[in-house]
C-alpha cells in the first residue's frame, strides 16, 4: 500500500493549458478534510495521492484552490467518456426531475433500453442475456455462482472445481476474492474455498512460460480432471499490469473449456467499453466467453455492473432469486445508456486504439532509457503500466514508484497509487475521450517526473 506524506512542500508552479499548480502539495488547507477522514472512516480509504477532488471535466481534475491535473486515473477505470459528461448529467436530471429514484425489481422502461445495447455487443446477440448489478465484485461473484449451479445441475456434485490465474483481482467479497490470485488478500479466509484452484497466468515476465501445457500441468498436478471443472476464469487483462494472454494461449483455452463443457468467463470490469482498443478486451484474442463480468467504464459516473451471459446458463434462476436490491436503478441505467451512446457516437473505441499507437511506443522509448529499473511494459489501447523494478532484477521496487506517481502529481499529472503484487506498477488509464493534444503533454510530463526521479 502506497504511503503519501499529508506535509505541504513547495512545488514548482505549473500553468499549461491543461494543468495549473499554483500551491503547496497537498495543499495546506486540505489536510483538515484528510484529518476529519481519519477520525470518521477506516485507513483501508486512504492510499492515494493527497488532492481534494472538487471538480472534474473531461479528462482534467481540480481542486477547490486553483490547481488542476491531467487525469491518467479515470477515476480507476471508470469514467471512460470523461468526467462530468453533460449528455449524463443531463439524463440524470431529469430522472430525478421525474422522482423516480429507485424500484428494486420492479421494472422501469430504461431498463429495457439498457439491457438490449449491452445485449447487442455480446459475441451472439441472440444466444445472450444480460443481468444488471451493481459492483465489480457482485458481478463476478454471480459469474462463479452461475459457473457452479450450470455445472451442478448438468453433472452433479463431481464438477465442482473453479479455475482462476495466479495474481488475479476479481473484487472484494469471499467469492470473488476465493476466486483472485493474491494470497495476500486471502488471509483472513480460513478453511475456506477448497475447489478455487489458480494456475500460472502468462504474462510473459513474472512467469516466463507462456504455453498452454503449464495450464495443464498444473491442474495434473493439482489432481483436477476436466470433467471436474465448473467454470474458468480470467481478467481479458490481469489489472496488475495490464498483463495480457497471448492469442494462442487464449483461444487453447476456449477450446479446452468448450470440450469438456466447461464455462469460460472473462472479467471485463476495468478491461471493457473500450478501454483497451476494442468494446471487449476479449475480442483482441478472437474468442466467445460464455460470460463476461462488466463494470467500471459501463456508466463512466454512478456504480453499475452487468453479467452478459449465455441464455442456457444465465437463466438458470427462477423469478425472484437471482436479484439485488439496486440492480437497474434508474439512475445509473440512464447513466449507463447515456455513456454507450456516447462512447459510440464520439467513437471513443477507435480514439483509444488511436491514441495507443501514441502512447505504447512512447512509453517503449521512456522504459528503454532506464531497462535496469523499469522492468516491464505492457499495454493496448488506453491502458498501460510499467513495472518498476530493483536495479537489474524483476523485484519489486515499490518505493521508487511511489516516488515517480509523487513527481507526477506535483508536476500536474494524476495517477492512482502503483499497483501490482508489491505496489511496484505505474498504471496509466487516461479517459478514452482524451485528446492527441492533451496525451502528448501528459506523456512529456511523465518523462520529466522519470528523469527527475531516476537521472
Amino acid at each position: 500500500m502506497a504511503e503519501y506524506s499529508l506535509i505541504p512542500v513547495e512545488v514548482p508552479h505549473v500553468n499549461t493549458k491543461y494543468r495549473t499548480i499554483k500551491t503547496k502539495l497537498p495543499v495546506p488547507e486540505s489536510l483538515q478534510v484528510f484529518e476529519a477522514l481519519k477520525d470518521s472512516e477506516p485507513r483501508s480509504m486512504m492510499g492515494q495521492p493527497p488532492i481534494i477532488w472538487d471538480s472534474a471535466e473531461n479528462f482534467t481534475v481540480c481542486d477547490k484552490w486553483g490547481n488542476r491535473w491531467l487525469d491518467w486515473s479515470s477515476g480507476v477505470l471508470i469514467t471512460n467518456a470523461g468526467h462530468g459528461r453533460k449528455e449524463i448529467k443531463k439524463a440524470l436530471i431529469e430522472e430525478i426531475e421525474r422522482g423516480l429514484l429507485a424500484t428494486y425489481v420492479f421494472v422501469h422502461e430504461k431498463r429495457a433500453i439498457l439491457t438490449k445495447m449491452l445485449q447487442e455487443l455480446a459475441p451472439d446477440p441472440a444466444n445472450y442475456q444480460v443481468f444488471l448489478l451493481s459492483t465489480g465484485s457482485e458481478a463476478t461473484e454471480n459469474c462463479i455462482k452461475l459457473a457452479k449451479t450450470y455445472a451442478l445441475n448438468k453433472y452433479g456434485k463431481s464438477r465442482k472445481y473453479f479455475v482462476s490465474f495466479k495474481n488475479a483481482f476479481h473484487g472484494r467479497t469471499m467469492g470473488s476474492q476465493l476466486a483472485g490470485g493474491m494470497d495476500k488478500l486471502k488471509t483472513w479466509i480460513v478453511d475456506e474455498g477448497k475447489t478455487f484452484i489458480q494456475v500460472p497466468f502468462p504474462d510473459g515476465y513474472k512467469n516466463e512460460d507462456t504455453s498452454f501445457d503449464l495450464f495443464l500441468k498444473t491442474l495434473e498436478e493439482k489432481g483436477v480432471k476436466p470433467n471436474e471443472i465448473a467454470g474458468v476464469m480470467s481478467e481479458s487483462y490481469q489489472g496488475i499490469g495490464p498483463d495480457f494472454m497471448p492469442v494462442e494461449y487464449a483461444q487453447k483455452l476456449e477450446k479446452f473449456c468448450k470440450e469438456n463443457d466447461i464455462v469460460l468467463i472473462m472479467d471485463e470490469v476495468q478491461a471493457g467499453f473500450g478501454r483497451s482498443g476494442k468494446m471487449f478486451t476479449f475480442e483482441h484474442y478472437g474468442i466467445k466467453p460464455d460470460l463476461i463480468a462488466c463494470g467500471k467504464g459501463i456508466s463512466s459516473s454512478l456504480p453499475l455492473s452487468a453479467v452478459i451471459g449465455r441464455k442456457d446458463i444465465i437463466d438458470i434462476y427462477a423469478p425472484g432469486s437471482m436479484t439485488s436490491t439496486h440492480s437497474a436503478s434508474p439512475l445509473c441505467v440512464v447513466a449507463a445508456i447515456e455513456n454507450l451512446k456516447i462512447i459510440k457516437n464520439d467513437r471513443l473505441v477507435e480514439n483509444a486504439e488511436k491514441m495507443g499507437k501514441i502512447l505504447i511506443p512512447e512509453l517503449s522509448r521512456i522504459q528503454k532509457k532506464y531497462p535496469a529499473v523499469l522492468g516491464c511494459l505492457q499495454g493496448k489501447g488506453l491502458v498501460a503500466g510499467i513495472q518498476v523494478v530493483k536495479e537489474g532484477t524483476k523485484e519489486p521496487n515499490s518505493e521508487l514508484a511511489v516516488k515517480i506517481n509523487v513527481k507526477c502529481f506535483q508536476k500536474g499529472l494524476l495517477m492512482f497509487a502503483p499497483v501490482g503484487l508489491a505496489g511496484e506498477c505505474l498504471k496509466i488509464a487516461p479517459p478514452l475521450s482524451i485528446t492527441e493534444e492533451a496525451l502528448r503533454e501528459s506523456i512529456v510530463v511523465f518523462e520529466e517526473a522519470i528523469d527527475e526521479v531516476l537521472g
